[in-house]
This record gives structure tokens, C-alpha cells and sequence, in this order.
């Protein structure tokens, strides 16, 4: 069974979540170099399978896309060339940092873990994943 990978893109760090093979629950997958995410996609799709890919949109407080959308949208455009059978879908992906650090203070991490960027970008995507999930029922 194939799975749904949620991907929260920033221009040096790529954060993953994915959904279990019955896609009902969100976990975070791994935090990867923005230059080496398409080739870890291909890797991880041939051994798991990938049905869709969701992906956060940096979006404004007036509902305009921020300076940022441009580098996800051209991530986008890369995930299609490189898998053009996979359906995409976008998420408003706002105040899901701020969503995740509150998660991981809550959660119990040290403070210490909390500054490494790769744990909020992971559960960031996480919380992109769960949205979608949300949203389609």
C-alpha cells in the first residue's frame, strides 16, 4: 500500500512527514537537504510507494502567497518532471513553525533539541500531512 508524503520546502532543508499505509495517521518521516530531497523521494517511493505528494504553500495574513512561494512552487515543478504519475496538492501552510515548536515544547523537548531547525521542519510537515488528512473527510 502507498503512502502520502506532506513536504514543508525551505531552500536549504526539506522537512517530511508521511502517513502510515492505510492513511489514517501522520508522523514525521526525516528532514533532508533541499539539493538531495528529489533523489531521496525516488529512493524511499521504491521501497514504500508514494500515492501523493501534499505540500505546504507559504501563504500571507491577506491570503496572498509570501516571497517564498516562488521556491516552493519551482520545487514543484521538479517534483512533477520527476514524477509526473503523482498527484500534488498544496496546503496553506501557515503558522505551522510556530504550531511545531509549541508541539515540541509541550512534547517535552530540551531546549537544545528545540533550536535544531530539522525537528521543526519534520514536524512541521507533519502538521501539513494532518490537515490534509483532515480536510479530505
Amino acid at each position: 500500500m502507498s503512502r502520502i508524503v506532506a513536504i514543508d520546502y525551505g531552500t536549504k532543508r526539506v522537512g517530511l512527514a508521511v502517513t502510515d499505509p492505510l492513511k489514517i495517521i501522520a508522523t514525521p518521516l526525516e528532514t533532508v537537504h533541499s539539493s538531495k530531497v528529489i533523489s531521496f523521494l525516488k529512493n524511499y517511493d521504491s521501497k514504500e510507494g508514494i500515492e501523493c505528494f501534499v505540500i505546504g504553500m507559504p501563504v500571507t495574513m491577506n491570503n496572498e502567497e509570501s516571497s517564498n512561494a516562488k521556491f516552493v512552487k519551482s520545487f514543484i515543478n521538479e517534483l512533477k518532471k520527476n514524477f509526473p504519475e503523482k498527484k500534488i496538492t498544496t496546503i496553506d501552510e501557515r503558522f505551522t513553525s510556530s504550531i511545531a515548536q509549541d508541539t515540541l515544547i509541550r512534547g517535552g523537548m530540551k531546549k537544545k533539541d528545540r533550536r535544531n531547525k530539522e525537528n521543526v521542519d519534520k514536524v512541521s510537515a507533519t502538521l501539513i500531512l494532518q490537515t490534509y488528512l483532515e480536510q479530505r473527510y
